[in-house]
């Protein structure tokens, strides 16, 4: 199978695996959040920072090298796997250790139980993190979507049940760590792979050289990713950390949706066309407008609908998040950007440069977050929108000299994209005033009528003015197996 077509395969498999998986979860978030109150998903979220570098540490540089190795063999899998499994272990008994500490700093004695319980997820993605890399490598996607589907939904189904049985914060903690367990037993039931019992020293420095400077970056992010949580937690109440953090998870979303499957397919294609700067400048660029294409759009309709939305599926004690919502989709248009000049960076075995970047990124950010939180909630999430601009100056200033690729051609390949997404959304905003409530007063009706009017004017402004990436969109449909069928159909 050719690479174009193993990575359009791969990509449908992956919306595949995106759309069921993350619309489960969505659908439990949703309910969880009628049943729970915002302070339940506050306490959970204090601890995020330490699960996620947890993560970090056992998928991050590790998990790339892998990915990326041409020639690879048993014992590079069962090298890391070994590491991975030990390092697990030293992980875990660190953050039990460590459990009162957290639960003092952030003045909440009962995260002192439940990090000593959720901690027990490290050893839980040890024992699948290398299997699941393994099919990504492959491409393989399709088996990756058959065996998270059920633990997704089983995870779900535990989760809901505990929410209504009056388990409040520990719901969210058993829900992840039941949906880790089956998914890391389906791996060792359904995948070929079994380890050798052997850590090679020279494959283990290899991985690790390679790998050692991802996982500081992503050390590195995960600690700005979660540095809100960390600040809002310390310096506000858990009333609040639940408002920004449930509205910083559904701004994320849809993005997470789109450019996470991409990010998936990507990484292990532009690996292999890592040697051919053009055709790397070419992949890109189409990758980068067809995201924008899409996410651009969506966030600006979200901000739109954001009071009827969260009247209907959060209920109205989640109203006050509204404004945090609207703020975080600015900067969600901006965030698939930065994950794809990283991905340049990686393939070109730059990662060097990347820690640098890294470095210097994220003391202005961590520094300004601070700064900004001094003054409010809403300064701080302002500072995060022009944080997300910073990044994208950043990854794009270097990443862009490694394919010939400058920020001034990005600019000028995702900016009608963008302003036309603004425009679209003004007009729409133009209409709904003078409608008014005295014709669409119902939530629904508003949020269909807003969403039919948007996509409409979208899409017929972008067939006017020739917009590349909806017409390579149609191309790239077109080679789809639900296309092929559809067309066979007719035909006979």
């Amino acid at each position: 199978m050719s690479l174009q077509k193993k990575t359009t395969t791969g990509f449908f498999w992956v919306i595949g695996h995106q759309i069921s998986v993350q619309a489960i979860n969505f659908i439990v978030l949703i309910i969880l959040a009628r049943v729970l109150v915002p302070a339940d998903f506050g306490i959970i979220a204090m601890l995020q920072v330490f699960i996620s570098i947890g993560m970090v540490l056992l998928d991050g540089g590790m998990a790339s090298s892998l990915i990326r190795t041409i020639n690879i063999t048993n014992k590079d899998y069962s090298t890391v796997f070994y590491l991975n499994i030990i390092f697990s272990v030293f992980l875990y008994l660190l953050l039990f250790i460590t459990a009162p500490l957290i639960a003092h700093f952030f003045k909440q004695p009962p995260l002192t139980a439940i990090v000593k319980v959720y901690g027990i997820i490290f050893i839980l993605q040890a024992l699948v993190s290398v299997q699941n890399t393994k099919l990504t490598k492959e491409m393989n996607f399709k088996l990756q979507l058959y065996m998270q589907l059920p633990a997704t939904i089983i995870g779900a189904v535990a989760g809901i049940w505990f929410a209504n049985n009056g388990y409040g914060a520990w719901s969210l903690v058993y829900m992840n760590l039941i949906r880790t367990t089956i998914f890391m037993a389906q791996h060792w039931i359904f995948t070929d792979w079994k380890p050798v019992f052997v850590i090679d020293k020279k494959l283990l420095q290899k991985h690790f050289n390679f790998g050692y400077k991802l996982s500081i970056i992503g050390i590195i992010n995960t600690i700005y990713n979660n540095i809100y949580d960390i600040i809002i937690g310390k310096l506000f109440t858990p009333f609040i950390l639940g408002l920004y953090n449930q509205a910083n998870t559904l701004s994320i979303f849809p993005v997470q949706l789109i450019s996470g499957a991409m990010d998936k397919v990507t990484y292990p294609a532009f690996s292999q066309i890592q040697q051919d700067d053009n055709k790397l400048k070419m992949v890109y660029r189409k990758v980068m407008q067809q995201i924008v294409f899409w996410i651009a759009p969506l966030m600006m309709l979200l901000i739109m609908c954001a009071d009827p939305l969260f009247k209907i599926v959060l209920t109205d004690k989640w109203l006050p998040a509204v404004p945090y919502f609207q703020v975080l989709c600015i900067y969600a248009i901006m965030y698939p950007l930065q994950v794809y000049n990283i991905n340049i960076l990686k393939v070109k075995n730059r990662t060097d440069l990347l820690l640098k970047i890294e470095l210097v990124k994220k003391t202005v950010g961590i520094t300004g977050t601070i700064i900004a939180a001094y003054y409010g909630i809403f300064p701080l999430l302002w500072f995060k929108v022009f944080y997300g601009f910073f990044l994208f100056y950043m990854n794009t200033f270097y990443s862009g000299r490694l394919i010939n690729y400058s920020m001034k051609e990005q600019l000028k390949d995702i900016i009608p994209i963008i302003f036309k997404s603004i425009l679209i959304m003004m007009l729409c905003w133009s209409l709904n005033y003078i409608i008014g409530d005295k014709f669409v007063s119902y939530n629904m009706i508003k949020i269909i009528f807003n969403t039919i009017v948007f996509i409409v004017l979208y899409f017929l402004i972008s067939y006017y003015s020739k917009t590349i990436a909806l017409f390579e969109f149609w191309e790239i449909a077109k080679q789809s197996t639900v296309y092929k069928f559809v067309k066979y159909g007719k035909q006979k």
